[in-house]
């Protein structure tokens, strides 16, 4: 069987492989995990993503799995008990934008029916498209951030190779998903 490179020689327990034959690319229909799925990538900012890995079900659980209308009402004691979390990536500033952003998708919610929606009307656009939108309406959302959540839900082109098994099972979702 043919990978991307990346992974083609890891084992299938190693969480790069699980993630890569699972995850990485394939469509997100749920609000709350596409939601997760940003948490993840703004927490791996300037940290290798193994790390995030091994951690996403502490993050989970430490984030109410994810639910964006609970994280919305988070307090400065919820805020503290995030800061003290060993489970987590301990950074104020990264678990501040993520209460941000959890209001902000409840706005698009309001506006749209969901974030997947929103989403999906503005699928086509091109990364620098896509990070000046986010830039305007999320936190803590740079340019490589912006493409990683997007290439790994299947709203940009690149999270695998053409050669690659997973890849030929996310292009046959088409016409349901349509890989941009």
């Amino acid at each position: 069987m043919s990978y991307c490179e990346f992974t083609k020689d890891l084992d299938e327990s190693h969480p790069h492989r699980i993630y890569h034959d699972n995850h990485y690319g394939f469509p997100i229909e749920d609000d709350n995990e596409l939601f997760g799925r940003l948490i993840l990538e703004i927490n791996q900012a300037g940290l290798n993503w193994l790390i995030i890995l091994k951690k996403e079900r502490n993050f989970r659980e430490a984030f109410n799995n994810f639910n964006i209308d609970e994280i919305a009402c988070y307090k400065a004691s919820k805020i503290e008990e995030l800061m003290n979390n060993v489970g987590i990536i301990r950074n104020k500033l990264k678990i501040e934008a993520v209460i941000h952003n959890a209001n902000t998708v409840k706005e698009i919610k309001k506006e749209f029916g969901s974030f997947k929606k929103w989403l999906d009307l503005n699928n086509g656009k091109d990364l620098k498209e896509w990070t000046s939108l986010f830039k305007k309406k999320f936190k803590f959302t740079g340019g490589l951030i912006v493409e990683e959540f997007l290439m790994s839900t299947g709203y940009l082109k690149g999270s695998h190779d053409k050669s690659c098994e997973i890849y030929k099972e996310i292009i046959k979702l088409e016409p349901k998903w349509k890989v941009k």
